[in-house]
């Protein structure tokens, strides 16, 4: 199975840029988005199961903003909406879907790069869901969980670390949270493969020529619970797919 984990930044926005397009080529069995910006009814949904996917959404109360979805070959057993925690399910962050005893969870974190409202907010949230997904792992040992983590984790997971010391992303709190995650039973597959500097997943916008110059930041993750890191067989970062300003990654896994 492979499993492709992608902030479109826009739903509507990425299909204009050849979105579908892509997905003709049929690059995973489990697409995985995350700001999707849209409810389902904003486009037209047929076109994905035209190509063979189910697709599932949770979208946001507040029009046009964030959302997540999955689109897969693979029809789940069951789908959940959200993790019960009001001011999290009301911006539509997280759905999960279970294929046997393998719970997936895609997951859009919440970005504090607009201020110190919303960076308490993200602080919140992080702490709020770690303990979420602690009762899920003893439910539920098999766990993968990929999305736009909007942290990037060590130096080499960012083009300029000095300069970017007091930035939201890079945030020393920030990072600690995501090292303690990370050391509580849960494991970074792209390093599993990649132990190199040099590779992102996301570039700002606000620059054109950083995507060309590879100045960019590496916040998307697929991580998985310990109990299925042997089943990891690849992974990888897509950097010259350009439908967003994040590109995808992947992971192939035995199940």
């Amino acid at each position: 199975m492979r499993i492709i984990s992608y902030n479109v930044n826009g739903i509507r926005a990425a299909i204009k840029k050849g979105f579908l397009d892509w997905l003709k080529t049929n690059p995973a069995d489990v697409i995985c988005v995350q700001e999707t910006k849209a409810v389902k009814g904003d486009v037209d949904h047929t076109a994905f199961n035209k190509l063979g996917y189910h697709d599932f959404w949770y979208s946001a109360q507040k029009k046009g903003y964030s959302g997540v979805a999955v689109f897969t070959k693979i029809k789940p057993d069951n789908v959940e909406y959200g993790t019960g925690h009001k001011v999290s399910d009301d911006e539509g962050r997280v759905i999960q879907l279970d294929f046997k005893d393998v719970r997936l969870i895609n997951a859009y974190f919440p970005s504090g790069t607009s201020g110190d409202e919303r960076q308490t907010f993200k602080y919140a949230w992080l702490d709020q869901f770690n303990t979420y997904l602690d009762k899920q792992k003893k439910k539920y040992p098999r766990l993968i969980l990929c999305g736009d983590y909007n942290i990037a984790h060590t130096e080499i997971d960012i083009h300029d670390p000095k300069g970017n010391k007091k930035s939201s992303g890079f945030l020393p709190e920030e990072r600690e949270w995501l090292t303690k995650f990370l050391d509580n039973d849960w494991v970074d597959t792209f390093r599993e493969f990649h132990p190199e500097p040099h590779r992102y997943s996301w570039w700002s916008q606000r620059f054109p020529t950083v995507r060309l110059q590879n100045r960019g930041w590496r916040i998307d993750y697929i991580t998985v619970t310990n109990d299925l890191k042997k089943n990891v067989k690849d992974a990888e970062i897509f950097p010259d797919v350009m439908h967003s300003d994040h590109c995808p990654i992947y992971i192939d896994i035995k199940l």
